[in-house]
């Protein structure tokens, strides 16, 4: 490893070095060596997942190194092992020690003591890898995000966080249509800003958020933890389901991103999320490409 970075959110890059991300996961698997070559990566699953397990699993693979999956149960942070001690230990196996947990501080208190990069597979607070599959997406289907509108219906949650987030550090308009109860705080509309986002708005109304845009996104109304509130949140985001109707008022060739899993008939429809204006698919295997252009930069390919 050349430097010791983590990797928790999107900002701990700076702009340039989530273009260089960007440019590792296009870049072809031969031409980025092998910088795990005979090195471990721990993946440490507090909650399950699909995409996140496989897409991180094979770019290890295709960087030369193994894979270590581990379920929360295995571990116990704070349980059988203090969080700290666990990290210290697996530091010494790993070259790399990645996490999808519960609680954000877990992975700051990782970060804490680890001698070699942590990285955030998801938590309550962000999901920066899924922002990289998502702005990669969106720059191959559209070019450079810079003076595009990016539109988020629904939650705004870790993934829509993570999303704005990188949106704005490659100058994208940012667009929110959230329920008053589900939106995004003054705080972060302002953080957003100072990335460096053209623009920042913030609506009640998801078709104030779409009209004009060139990408639309949106993900569940009931996260993974969240399954005693469905009903209500069912009835809170009720009018903020991706239809054709609202797609119609985007702009001329806008797209549809979803980061799956998806309910069809509740946040997106099927028309949609199956129609030809749909990335998800494309989105879905960049996560592989961008974990991989990931844990390249964090081994210092450059």
């Amino acid at each position: 490893m050349i430097g010791l970075r983590h990797f928790l959110d999107i900002t701990d890059l700076e702009r340039g070095e989530l273009v260089k991300v960007l440019e590792l996961a296009e870049r072809p698997i031969t031409a980025l060596g092998s910088p795990l070559a005979g090195r471990g990566a721990a993946l440490i699953f507090e909650k399950p997942s699909n995409r996140t397990r496989h897409a991180t699993e094979m770019a290890v693979v295709q960087l030369g190194g193994h894979p270590v999956y581990t379920r929360g149960e295995e571990i116990g942070f704070d349980t059988r092992e203090t969080v700290e001690d666990i990290t210290r230990i697996m530091a010494g196996y790993h070259a790399v020690l990645a996490a999808r947990v519960f609680r954000h501080e877990i992975l700051d208190r990782m970060a804490e003591v680890s001698n070699v990069p942590v990285v955030n597979l998801l938590s309550e607070v962000s999901h920066p890898m899924q922002a990289l599959a998502d702005v990669l997406t969106m720059r191959q289907t559209g070019g450079e995000l810079a003076g595009r509108t990016v539109a988020w219906v629904g939650d705004f949650n870790n993934v829509a966080r993570s999303l704005c987030q990188a949106s704005a550090m490659l100058g994208a308009h940012i667009r929110l249509g959230c329920p008053v109860a589900h939106a995004a705080s003054a705080g972060e509309l302002e953080q957003f800003a100072l990335l460096g986002a053209a623009s920042v708005e913030q609506f009640s109304r998801p078709t104030d958020a779409v009209v004009g845009a060139d990408a639309v996104h949106t993900d569940t109304w009931t996260s993974m933890g969240q399954e005693a509130e469905a009903e209500a949140r069912r009835q809170a985001f009720e009018g903020f389901q991706v239809t054709a109707d609202l797609m119609a008022t985007a702009a001329p060739g806008a797209l549809f991103f979803h980061c799956m899993p998806a309910h069809r008939g509740e946040e997106v429809s099927a028309e949609v999320f199956d129609g030809p204006r749909s990335k998800v698919i494309q989105q879905g295997h960049n996560r592989m490409h961008a974990a991989r252009g990931l844990l390249a930069y964090l081994s210092g390919v450059r």
